[in-house]
């Protein structure tokens, strides 16, 4: 496990289960394409649990019985139904916003780090209104290849000005913790999140949180500043 890095430059955060509830709408536009397609739409719970994974993981949540193929072939529409209705209930979950606060005030800078596509990652940013905030945007097309690849992570390092070593990784996917990892960044396991079914302390991060304003807590506590 890496120490806690005293001259912390910023933080970068997964999107979906680490700074935004956004599964309520996804489960949303589920629902609508079981529907479409005659088919019950799966429980909420189990839908959630998945969130991190993507859309393929939650088309198969109501659609079992597809293989690959059939799975991929809702993917267009399931978007097309998503984006008309994801920000509808999304929400930053309870602390973020402070926490975003804390790490302007210190002067630090923070951005996004998500296996969401491009043009999803980038109308939620701007309708929540962080577009002019985040430093860095890296979505799950932005480059060939997605976490836990640290490929993207990299990325985002270099569009904010910050070094993977003076930066934390905070993320709710097992994911998110190996490619942080693999960056050489500092690793939080964000247990707030949707988990995809896993024990966040089992993923070998640095360290792993209930909630946001416990990394809050933690930056005040340090007093860091760029």
């Amino acid at each position: 496990m890496k120490s806690f890095p005293n001259d912390l430059q910023g933080v970068l955060f997964d999107l979906d289960g680490t700074l935004l509830d956004s599964a309520p709408d996804l489960y949303d536009a589920l629902v609508a394409l079981c529907q479409e397609q005659g088919v019950a739409a799966p429980a909420f719970e189990p839908v959630r649990e998945v969130v991190s994974r993507g859309s393929r993981a939650l088309i198969r949540c109501g659609f079992p019985g597809h293989d690959e193929a059939g799975v991929l072939a809702l993917v267009p529409r399931y978007l097309e139904l998503y984006q008309d209705v994801m920000s509808r209930q999304t929400r930053a979950f309870d602390g973020v916003e402070p926490l975003l606060a804390l790490i302007e005030a210190q002067g630090l800078r923070w951005g996004i780090v998500t296996n969401k596509p491009g043009f999803l990652t980038d109308g939620i940013v701007r309708q929540i209104g962080w577009d002019q905030r985040a430093s860095a945007v890296v979505s799950g097309d932005t480059l060939p290849v997605k976490k836990p690849d640290p490929a993207p992570v990299l990325l985002a390092c270099e569009r904010a000005g910050l070094d993977p070593a003076r930066c934390l990784f905070v993320g709710d996917d097992r994911r998110d913790v190996l490619a942080g990892a693999a960056a050489g960044s500092y690793t939080v396991a964000a247990a707030w999140g949707y988990l995809d079914g896993g024990d966040p302390h089992a993923w070998n991060a640095d360290l792993v949180l209930d909630e946001p304003s416990a990394l809050t807590a933690l930056l005040q506590r340090g007093a860091v500043t760029a």
